[in-house]
């Protein structure tokens, strides 16, 4: 019984794996729509705080006033982006050879001949490559703009029914509760996590973009946005948003001082907010595991990249509180959580 059992488990883990991979062009634009419904949900109901709005404008032209500045907001970041990703591809090839720069003064320094290491570096490198491939990503995302608002659409209309639909499925009204109550943990635990990660984020990049700026390095908004994008990955994503800039500094000036400033003033302020800042203001809102958290940034990164790590926490918790209400995954919940506490059974 319990072989039958275990290989259940691995042929369903198989088949979503299969499903997460193969379907990576369908799901991944659904996700996306997803938070866009649940950011415009949030910015609704701040609006909706208005005492005004809240009496006199329908439900409906809120949605879709919140909806047409998420959109219009999400645009006009991407062309930015693309257009200084497009910039930084250019002048690339102007800077590589301050590389031989950097090479020839490390050896009047540490008299140590480093020239082939140096040529090696540049080709594993090859920075054009990866922002190439980031200005690719950005393009699919707006390519599939189309299929994101059609699926964001039905969210929204699917929304007002959802809550008759579980009434439905949930016929005794105890379990109908605990049901609706893990929906709201679930909320309320994204809803945290994207506000307050996104508040930390914006303090690490605000200081950072003006340490950058004041180094002179080509297109600081765009370094500045990779730094606040990969604050939302744990632990790695801190150092990458600091080695990033820096590294591209050597090439850009060939000189050592504004890589030194980058890599520790950038440093420092993320060590400082993740050390400090972040624990006061999240403090015990994720009830995660940080070695799970590392796991977790490892199997959803291997499966969808780069958008993996960015939701690999937010998938984690939600995993979580939900797994947390069955019997049959009950002991996986506390093993995946920090401390173990877990809420009630549905």
């Amino acid at each position: 019984m319990r072989l039958n059992t275990t290989t259940s488990w691995l042929i369903s883990i198989t088949l979503t794996i299969a499903a997460l991979v193969y379907g990576k062009s369908i799901i991944l634009p659904f996700i996306f729509a997803l938070l866009i419904w649940f950011v415009v949900k949030k910015l609704r109901n701040l609006i909706d705080k208005v005492q005004f709005i809240h009496d006199y404008i329908p439900k409906w032209i809120k949605t879709i006033l919140a909806s047409f500045l998420i959109f219009g907001m999400l645009v006009v970041i991407a062309r930015v982006l693309i257009t200084n990703i497009e910039n930084l591809s250019l002048s690339y090839e102007q800077y590589v050879s301050n590389l031989q720069v950097v090479a020839q003064r490390i050896n009047e320094l540490f008299n140590i001949d480093i020239q082939e290491e140096i040529i090696n570096f540049e080709q594993k490198l090859d920075f054009s490559q990866y922002l190439q491939s980031l200005l690719n990503s950005l393009s699919d995302i707006l390519g599939n703009m189309v299929m994101i608002i059609f699926y964001a659409v039905f969210l929204f209309v699917e929304e007002n029914l959802f809550t008759q639909k579980a009434k439905l499925i949930f016929t005794d009204k105890e379990r109908f509760h605990n049901f609706s109550e893990t929906a709201r943990k679930v909320d309320k635990s994204m809803s945290s996590y994207i506000s307050l990660k996104s508040l930390i984020s914006l303090i690490t990049t605000v200081c950072s973009y003006f340490i950058l700026l004041g180094v002179g390095i080509e297109s600081p908004l765009f370094w500045a946005f990779l730094i606040f994008i990969f604050n939302f990955i744990p632990s790695v994503g801190p150092i990458l948003g600091t080695l990033m800039p820096a590294l591209f500094s050597l090439i850009q000036f060939g000189e050592f001082v504004p890589f030194l400033i980058i890599l520790f003033g950038v440093g420092t302020v993320a060590m400082l907010v993740g050390s400090f800042v972040e624990p006061k203001l999240m403090g015990n809102t994720l009830n995660i595991s940080p070695l799970v958290a590392i796991l977790s940034l490892a199997i959803w990164g291997s499966i969808w990249g780069i958008v993996g790590m960015l939701l690999c926490v937010p998938i984690t918790v939600a995993m979580i509180i939900i797994m947390s209400q069955f019997e049959q995954t009950r002991s996986i919940a506390i093993l995946l959580s920090e401390k173990g506490r877990i809420g009630k059974k549905l």
